[in-house]
């Protein structure tokens, strides 16, 4: 089988994204020769109709999927570390394949819009933090929340906004002066030097996020539990909207390290079948080829649906096509699995759409028969769209 290339987590504008613009990522997704991209943005569908119409232009096949953090009180409890390296219990969780146009019934409508409203909520009350702090430091201006949502988002505020919102606006107020801007986040940072060059936009605004929006920064505000929806939950809004519920494995870090929930992938198999996941994911540019090639091939071997994104999800701007850690290219392995992984998120769509049942079954477990029977289903739409 021809494996296209594969990039089925991509973050837009619609959440916050490396992306000025939602066709940036395609138009380049087109010059890298990635021929199948996902939307994935966070509590959001909003741009599903835009991924899908300019994605179509340009002869790439759309993926359709969103992102949860969600909460499972039980490895909260146990003090287990999920995919979330710092806070256990914490859980991210993807939805892959739902439906385009989105349509998503109540009560799972009012479960998503009451997240999202938490996670303005707070990013709201961190800004007025940022006044604070701003106001203690004589800066001469402040941030206005209403216009940080206009101009810089789709409606979804979150921290890395408000950090570049402040990069811009100290870089108006001192005229790109980088000797002053330097000395000003310094006194912002508590005397901490800017270890950043100042024409770096990117790591400018990673500083200003660890010094004043991150537990014991100026500007944090801890989130409310009331934003983190329990685990099953967020499966079932998946599931409602018409996709694929999906856990993105956090995997090796630079030291070798994992997380308390995944450092035995088989165990970690088997918690997420009890919980009725069956598709897993991985954002490769965290991880080795080696633990790559463990990981995702153990999964795709056991019968999951595997597929690979790089997120983009920060102000660094990463290329599409993907790679491992370092830019290490990915086995010719891998790029099979992600390739049928997306096969089986395509036929999904395309079932589901024609009102088909689709590739979750309740209470069912992987079946790699009937996985690759998707496969050939979606290999066949994939084709008829990318050439």
């Amino acid at each position: 089988m021809n494996c296209p290339n594969v990039n089925a987590h991509l973050h837009t504008p619609y959440s916050f994204s490396a992306f000025e613009r939602l066709t940036d990522a395609l138009d380049r997704a087109v010059k890298e020769n990635v021929k199948v991209v996902g939307i994935n943005d966070f509590y959001s569908m909003d741009g599903y109709v835009e991924w899908r119409d300019e994605a179509l232009k340009r002869n790439l096949f759309p993926l359709f999927n969103i992102e949860f953090i969600s909460l499972q009180e039980e490895d909260r409890a146990r003090g287990i570390r999920v995919n979330d390296p710092n806070n256990p219990g914490r859980t991210y969780l993807s939805g892959k394949g739902l439906k385009c146009p989105p349509d998503l019934p109540e009560p799972q409508a009012a479960m998503l819009a009451g997240v999202r409203g938490e996670s303005n909520r707070q990013t709201r009350m961190m800004c007025d933090r940022l006044n604070e702090t701003l106001a203690t430091h004589d800066a001469g201006f402040r941030l206005d929340f209403d216009l940080i949502e206009k101009e810089l988002t789709k409606g979804a505020v979150r921290e890395r906004h408000l950090a570049k919102a402040l990069r811009m606006a100290t870089y108006r107020q001192l005229h790109d002066d980088a000797a002053a801007i330097a000395l000003f986040f310094e006194k912002l940072f508590g005397g901490k030097a800017l270890k950043s060059d100042a024409a770096n936009h990117a790591a400018v605004e990673n500083e200003i996020r660890s010094n004043l929006l991150k537990a014991g920064g100026a500007a944090f505000v801890p989130e409310d539990p009331k934003a983190f929806l329990p685990l099953d939950a967020v499966c079932r809004i998946i599931l409602a909207a018409g996709g694929i519920p999906t856990y993105p494995f956090l995997a090796d870090d630079a030291n070798g390290c994992f997380t308390d929930f995944e450092q035995d992938v088989a165990k970690a198999a088997d918690t997420l079948e009890r919980r009725g996941i069956f598709a897993a994911e991985f954002i490769t540019t965290r991880n080795s080829v080696e633990t790559l090639e463990q990981y995702a091939g153990y999964l795709h071997d056991r019968g999951f649906a595997v597929t690979f994104g790089s997120e983009h999800n920060t102000p660094a701007m990463e290329p599409v096509e993907l790679f491992a850690r370092g830019g290490t290219p990915l086995t010719a392995r891998l790029k099979q699995i992600n390739y049928e992984g997306a096969c089986v998120i395509a036929a999904h769509q395309q079932r589901v759409r024609d009102g088909k049942p689709g590739y979750p079954e309740t209470g069912g477990m992987p079946c790699i028969e009937r996985r690759d029977r998707f496969v050939c289903e979606g290999n066949e739409a994939i084709a008829s769209v990318a050439s």
